[in-house]
């Protein structure tokens, strides 16, 4: 009897233990679940995450491919943005005197036409070259000047309206060349200032400046349009007995000028 209540005994503890342990194995592997989870959701996410990326990057490959594709139907037949014809040097431009300025002798055979823009830099630099041709040839070059006043240089207006004012009391060269050295400063501290240099009436300068605009716009509208008919595309401008010149030098000029007398 106490022999089998040992036996009793001994599978009650065996028994415990299972018990035991088997309750420990599902502690400690509802433990490990829940320590994972956090992780699992993390891969979870960027699963997705990655999916997402996958997904667009293959509509963008099919965008680029849509893209290509009318690129080279369409790239052959595309318009190209116009240039403008290349210029002939050859041809004869009818430009008459008008009301503008001349420099040099009225009666030369070589007539230079320069549409100008007082503010301009290109002007001002190459004003010295047409310097040069005039002392170079007294009697043989006229300058006539044309206003060609660019948009984008605000100055570049009023600055041809008061050459025109100091035409008046026959200053315009004198005004102009003031204008160009000056990149077409019209302020009224300048404007006294070009004004006693020159020897002009001030209080007349301003008067005919101001008076007179009505008549001085037309006159620049008159030469604006006669530049865009005889393809003016930029200031300086010029052009030697009608025909459109690049010269820049006294030399391009001399070559130029020495043809036309020689006949």
């Amino acid at each position: 009897m106490e022999n089998k209540n040992n036996v009793i005994i001994v599978l009650l503890v065996v028994l415990i233990g299972v018990v035991s342990g088997a309750g420990l194995l599902t502690g400690i592997n509802n433990a490990v679940r829940g320590a994972l989870s956090p992780l699992n959701a993390r891969l979870a996410a960027i699963d997705r995450a990655e999916k997402s990326i996958e997904n667009r990057l293959s509509a963008i490959q099919s965008e680029l491919a849509q893209a290509q594709n009318r690129i080279n139907t369409n790239g052959v037949n595309a318009q190209q943005p116009q240039q403008p014809p290349l210029e002939d040097m050859n041809k004869v431009y009818n430009i008459p005197q008008g009301n503008s300025s001349i420099l040099g002798s009225r009666n030369a055979p070589v007539t230079i036409v320069e549409f100008s823009d007082f503010q301009c830099p290109f002007c001002s630099r190459f004003y010295s070259a047409i310097k040069d041709v005039m002392a170079a040839y007294p009697d043989k070059v006229r300058v006539i000047i044309k206003n060609f006043p660019l948009p984008f240089h605000p100055d570049a207006r009023p600055a041809a309206k008061l050459a025109m004012a100091a035409n008046e009391q026959g200053k315009f060269q004198g005004m102009m060349e003031s204008l160009l050295a000056n990149g077409g400063d019209v302020s009224d501290t300048k404007i006294k200032e070009y004004a006693k240099n020159l020897g002009l009436d001030y209080n007349r300068l301003m008067a005919d400046y101001k008076n007179k605009d009505a008549q001085w716009e037309k006159q620049i509208q008159d030469d604006m349009q006669l530049g865009a008919s005889v393809d003016v595309r930029g200031t300086p401008t010029f052009y030697l007995n009608g025909h459109k010149t690049n010269a820049r030098d006294l030399g391009s000029f001399k070559t130029q000028i020495d043809a036309v007398l020689a006949g």
